[in-house]
């Protein structure tokens, strides 16, 4: 992994997410160097320019558009490239498309001479995250997807919306496939030091069927949004950026990605959204918190769901 005083992220793919990480990036001054690189040379030109607009009311930053080579020096390569998710479609919908253009673009990154952390954020991100490790030859640690890390922050803002809290002070996670089969860790769900269970009777019908209601709108959220504005990307560029800063910056946060799991939770050989420490070497460690009955099952579920895919597909 390269160290130098000039932090410097690649981002590949700029349209909505990509171009909505780049300005996140811009406004939360994380890195000093970003270039963009686009199958369409023109857009990310025009957002280089555009954002770089902005430099009089922001942090020095030196942005550009760029190639493929320019990714030989970077600290991170963000990938948000590839088919987009159709109104009507599951995000395995997208695997076949997006594995082959995975496959060009992460063999042009790694023919640069690239040595640092992957981040992958374009769906379905736990096979593509797989993809990446596989067609990259990067050690695990060093490939992260973006995994249930925007689908544990709408159930924290849905769950501080409920109780009334800030959303910074609910911890709760989302694990699983970034899809339908994730779900909720709700028996690590705390408010402020309060575990859930000492605020309300989780046996009590009407409160589980109100965290049921929670979940559901978590789950199905992006069907929702793709369905009233055709794609959703605000959220998820915010929480790459959250990454970004947590790579950067040597925080050893606690954020639920999609990271390789070798035995943990009884799984072996697949990416799948779990809590882990990020820091500047990628992924420190993953966190194994003891799930329920209920929540191993759920994991099972998913893990096997994800497990189908990567056989076919590899």
């Amino acid at each position: 992994m390269n160290q130098k005083s000039t932090n410097k992220v690649a981002l590949i793919g700029t349209g909505f997410v990509g171009s909505s990480y780049a300005f996140a990036l811009l406004n939360q001054g994380v890195t000093e160097e970003l270039v963009m690189i686009d199958i369409n040379r023109d857009k990310a030109e025009g957002d280089a320019i555009d954002l770089k607009h902005g430099l009089a009311f922001a942090s020095p930053m030196k942005i550009y558009a760029g190639d493929y080579q320019d990714c030989r020096d970077a600290d991170i390569v963000v990938i948000t490239a590839g088919a987009n998710q159709q109104p009507g479609e599951t995000r395995l919908d997208l695997v076949e498309k997006n594995v082959k253009i995975f496959k060009s673009i992460v063999d042009s990154v790694m023919e640069s001479g690239f040595d640092g952390i992957f981040l992958v954020a374009t769906n379905p991100v736990d096979i593509l995250s797989y993809a990446t490790w596989k067609f990259s030859g990067l050690p695990k640690e060093r490939v992260i997807g973006s995994g249930t890390i925007l689908d544990t922050s709408r159930l924290r803002y849905l769950v501080g919306e409920e109780f009334d809290i800030d959303p910074r002070n609910i911890h709760a996670y989302i694990m699983g496939e970034h899809g339908d089969t994730e779900f909720p860790v709700w028996s690590h769900t705390t408010i402020g030091a309060s575990n859930l269970r000492e605020i309300v009777d989780m046996t009590e019908r009407e409160t589980q069927e109100k965290l049921e209601d929670i979940f559901v709108n978590v789950r199905d959220a992006a069907y929702h949004i793709i369905q009233q504005k055709g794609a959703t990307y605000y959220g998820i560029a915010m929480g790459l950026v959250r990454i970004t800063k947590a790579i950067l910056r040597n925080e050893n946060s606690v954020l639920t990605v999609s990271a390789l799991l070798e035995g943990e939770y009884g799984q072996d050989d697949l990416y799948i959204g779990v809590p882990a420490i990020i820091n500047r070497e990628g992924i420190r460690k993953l966190i194994e918190l003891p799930l329920n009955e209920t929540e191993q099952d759920q994991f099972k579920h998913s893990a096997a769901t994800l497990k189908q895919v990567i056989d076919k597909t590899f």
